[in-house]
């Protein structure tokens, strides 16, 4: 059997819970601001997006992802270059 303060209680916690959800959700989030040691990402080359695009053509993802376009990648600067001879 319940009494009526153990029901007061227990309404008394779930009634302070509910308010102090409410609170934190209502707390703005701290403004991101960019760490002073970080570096500026350089503009993609044609190369790299065409690499990108080959990759995603051939579905690969991860490891094998990495690989084929730093092959890709390195084969494009070979052709851009001519040698020099």
């Amino acid at each position: 059997m319940i009494t009526i303060s153990s029901r007061a209680a227990g309404l008394a916690l779930a009634a302070s819970l509910l308010f102090a959800g409410a609170a934190f959700a209502q707390t703005p989030a701290p403004a991101a601001s960019p760490a002073p040691a970080a570096k500026a990402e350089k503009p993609r080359t044609a190369a790299s997006i065409e690499c990108s695009k080959e990759a995603d053509a051939k579905g690969l993802k991860g490891k094998e992802r990495k690989k084929f376009r730093s092959q890709c990648k390195r084969e494009a600067a070979d052709k851009a270059a001519p040698a020099s001879k």
